[in-house]
């Protein structure tokens, strides 16, 4: 099956496995997937990931989601895409995103790498807006 936009089906999966309950997700890797995850752990959004390059085509990721102890809730309440494929959304450095006052992560597609939007305000860069994370 070919996926026109990776970023919506990484962001659309975790979010139904949240909403089923699932303690473990695992979605078709590609570089850009096993960034997203290394950026969600880094902020403290799952649990842990494991990269499975053997599985398949191109490998796969499993990523351990993280729900809050007392009240059973996702730790992460909303993926939302910015930039989708018919619609690119670009900012500059002085127009990156702030996310609920810093609450939350914007994930920013820029010419150093894929960084959030804190990172890519300290390496002086903007970029394409892929999602918001809170």
């Amino acid at each position: 099956m070919m996926v026109t936009d990776p970023v919506a089906d990484y962001l659309t999966r975790i979010r139904n496995a949240q909403m089923a309950r699932h303690r473990v997700v695992e979605i078709p890797s590609s570089n850009l997937k096993k960034r997203l995850t290394e950026i969600l752990y880094d902020q403290g959004y799952i649990l842990k990931y494991k990269f499975d390059d053997e599985a398949g085509h191109q490998g796969t990721i499993k990523i351990a989601l993280k729900y809050d102890p007392q009240t059973r809730l996702p730790v992460i309440q909303k993926l939302q895409r910015i930039s989708s494929p018919g619609l690119r959304k670009y900012v500059g450095v002085d127009d990156l995103p702030k996310v609920i006052n810093g609450l939350g992560i914007a994930i920013i597609s820029t010419s150093k790498g894929v960084l959030t939007e804190k990172q890519a305000r300290e390496e002086n860069v903007g970029g394409e807006v892929l999602c918001y994370i809170y």
